[in-house]
């Protein structure tokens, strides 16, 4: 397979930020990236125009970096309290995810990725828990999260119908 070096003028998933100069296949260079103006070829002349681009890409990395910073500002003062379906015994139906936490920051105002909660696996009791979520590579935040049973029973609803 014939591959090509290109330089991308913004950042594309998987590939590489602006002014990474990255090895692509030919086909897609010619049919994607360079058509959609989101690389050029990497030619002598060109690798040496990249200095605007990576100017760019810093003062965008930085704007990154401040907005996590003040999310996890947000964050840190934050107590979120979920509620998990339980039964008269105890037993949960279900269990907090990574999903619900994020709908619940969404309730909040903030706006997080589901993808950089981590959860080791999803919660199933009740209880306080303390979540990491990293918001930037260089910047993460813990969110308290307290967890209560609801006082409703599925199971009789199901039996009553």
């Amino acid at each position: 397979m014939a591959t090509v070096q290109v330089i991308l003028k913004e950042k594309i998933a998987n590939l590489g930020a602006e002014a990474d100069v990255v090895s692509v296949r030919a086909g897609y260079a010619r049919n994607f990236l360079i058509p959609r103006a989101k690389a050029y070829e990497a030619t002598k002349g060109n690798l040496l125009q990249t200095k605007n681009l990576k100017a760019k890409r810093a003062e965008r990395e930085a704007k990154e970096a401040t907005e996590a910073q003040s999310v996890a500002a947000k964050i840190k003062k934050l107590n979120i309290k979920l509620e998990l379906t339980t039964s008269q015994a105890g037993k949960s139906f279900g269990a907090i995810t990574t999903m619900d936490i994020a709908k619940a920051l969404a309730e909040q105002n903030i706006t997080v990725d589901r993808h950089s909660i981590h959860l080791e696996k999803p919660i199933k009791n009740t209880g306080k828990f303390e979540v990491p979520i990293r918001l930037h590579t260089d910047v993460e935040a813990t969110l308290r999260l307290t967890v209560t049973a609801s006082g409703e029973a599925p199971v009789e609803e199901a039996e009553e119908a």
